[in-house]
């Protein structure tokens, strides 16, 4: 069992996910913007991290994904990024030039096997 932490600030995003990640036996946690979600990732150390991009500011989780990449307690923290940015007039503001401190990519909507699959490649093996 892994803990999860998931940042996002739609309700029913996160109460689908939290179904299917307990679903796995999964202890799942989850803050509803970028400063409560980097707050909870210090406090709660998870092991893996499913982050949105579009919260407080349009670009929120890329400011969360740095934040954790620079604290050494989180830097090694998968992330798994998932946002509906590509369907919105602000997908040209996302970077595709620049590294970005993620371990996978996924845009919304996902299928519940989507994203166990990638919460299996990046959990921590025990």
């Amino acid at each position: 069992m892994a803990k999860i932490l998931i940042i996002d600030d739609d309700p029913d995003f996160v109460r689908a996910t939290r179904i299917v990640l307990e679903k796995h036996k999964h202890e799942i946690i989850a803050a509803d913007g970028g400063d409560a979600g980097y707050k909870c990732a210090i406090e709660e150390q998870p092991d893996l991290v499913v982050l949105d991009v579009m919260m407080d500011t349009v670009l929120d989780g890329l400011s969360v994904s740095q934040r954790m990449h620079d604290d050494p307690k989180l830097k090694d923290t998968p992330i798994i990024m998932v946002t509906s940015i590509a369907n919105t007039d602000y997908a040209e503001l996302f970077p595709t030039d620049e590294y970005i401190h993620i371990n996978s990519f996924m845009s919304k909507p996902i299928s519940a096997d989507q994203l166990i699959q990638q919460v299996n490649k990046y959990l921590p093996k025990n």
